[in-house]
């Protein structure tokens, strides 16, 4: 087999992960440093002003409260939190996370827009990045003010408020992967791939593996980046493979076959467990943070002055980021197994280990994948086993 890359080729692909693997390094003490300065310092200033701006806006604004569209929401948004002072709540948490996403901007657009067009990675123009990354963070702020109203409000109403919230959205989580289909579509289009051979391969491929899929999506990534993808979506009645146009232009009908193969061994995979397993992790995660409002009222910690005072969401996040970074190696090991058995059931499936060989290959080369990367950030948590490893482990042709 030729050389997976060039010499000129692992040259580029070390410039170009460099970076990466200095931020894993430096993220998880820039994070934890970032969060102790707002709990320690920040957290008083940002409460005065979210209820300065709150009180100003209920000045202006606050004929709504009975006008007569307006004051059913006014009243759920009462009810829901307990008490009045939701607005309050709300404009905190969104100032906490503006603050934190201002101090990362500039790393952010330089990893996600700058570094990718340096290595030929993105096809984002200004204007399309901008538009994506504002459209995430009005997603992030509404999924924030919905956990502050949820989460704050549904525990100063009710003593065993983690059980009651944990529940349901575990619950949830068991079945919200239904919903991937339509995820995608937010950022990019999707149409279905037309009538060919490649569709009629396919079709059968997966009526000989036994799984069902209501359609082959084309999704349309190369307005924004270079890289080969194909995954499934949905479950169930709402399952798809999506290819996106890249891996149509880059590989062959085989290699896109290979491709779809071991995507098709993680429809195969037991996911119940795991997912049975996530949702007890995100009740007892619920239940932590139930036990550290309670402390945190107690010692009045950062000026609050009750149980779910939203001056300790800081507090919610550092203990989040504390539970990713410990979980990450343990869900990365996990991880790569499953990778591994994905690789396993393709080749199971086509017998073709040349094709599954050269879609490696050219995913490698195309994604600009470090085939040998420090062992540490392996360890860390990478979601696949290197590619390097990969090759090495299929049999023969």
């Amino acid at each position: 087999m030729e050389p997976l890359f060039t010499p000129e080729q692992l040259a580029e692909i070390h410039a170009y992960h460099l970076p990466h693997y200095i931020r894993a390094a430096v993220n998880p003490f820039a994070r934890f440093a970032l969060l102790a300065l707002m709990l320690g310092v920040l957290v008083r200033p940002f409460f005065r002003m979210a209820t300065a701006a709150a009180a100003g806006l209920e000045r202006r604004f606050g004929f709504l409260r009975t006008a007569p569209v307006s004051r059913a929401f006014f009243s759920a948004m009462d009810r829901l939190w307990g008490e009045s002072g939701w607005g309050a709540a709300v404009l905190f948490a969104l100032m906490t996370d503006l603050f934190v996403k201002l101090v990362y901007a500039p790393v952010d657009i330089w990893f996600a827009y700058t570094l990718e067009h340096q290595h030929g990675m993105s096809n984002y123009t200004p204007a399309a990045f901008a538009r994506d990354m504002l459209k995430g963070h009005l997603l992030g702020g509404f999924a924030i003010a919905a956990l502050v109203i949820g989460l704050y409000g549904l525990a100063r109403r009710t003593r065993h408020w983690w059980w009651v919230l944990g529940v349901p959205v575990a619950l949830l989580m068991l079945v919200s992967s239904a919903l991937d289909t339509y995820r995608g579509r937010l950022y990019f289009e999707q149409e279905p791939l037309p009538p060919g051979p490649l569709r009629t391969r396919m079709t059968a491929l997966m009526a000989q593996a036994n799984i069902t899929f209501s359609d082959v999506l084309v999704e349309k990534t190369s307005v924004a980046s270079r890289r080969i993808q194909a995954y499934f979506a949905g479950q169930g009645p709402t399952r798809a493979i999506v290819l996106n146009d890249v891996i149509l232009q880059e590989l062959s009908e085989d290699e896109v076959l290979a491709a779809v193969a071991h995507e098709a061994g993680h429809v195969q995979e037991q996911k119940w467990p795991g997912r049975i397993a996530s949702s007890l992790a995100v009740v007892a995660l619920l239940f932590a943070i139930d036990r550290m409002l309670r402390v945190a009222a107690a010692r009045s910690w950062f000026g609050t002055s009750r149980f779910a005072d939203i001056r300790t969401l800081p507090l919610l996040s550092l203990l989040l980021s504390l539970v990713l970074l410990l979980g990450a190696p343990i869900a990365g090991a996990f991880s790569r197994e499953r990778e591994r058995t994905a690789d396993r059931f393709a080749l199971n499936l086509t017998h073709d280990v040349d094709a599954f060989r050269r879609m490696l290959v050219k995913a490698a080369r195309v994604n600009k994948m470090d085939p040998d990367p420090p062992r540490w950030v392996v360890l860390k948590g990478m979601s696949h086993p290197p590619v390097g490893e990969r090759l090495a482990d299929l049999p023969a042709p």
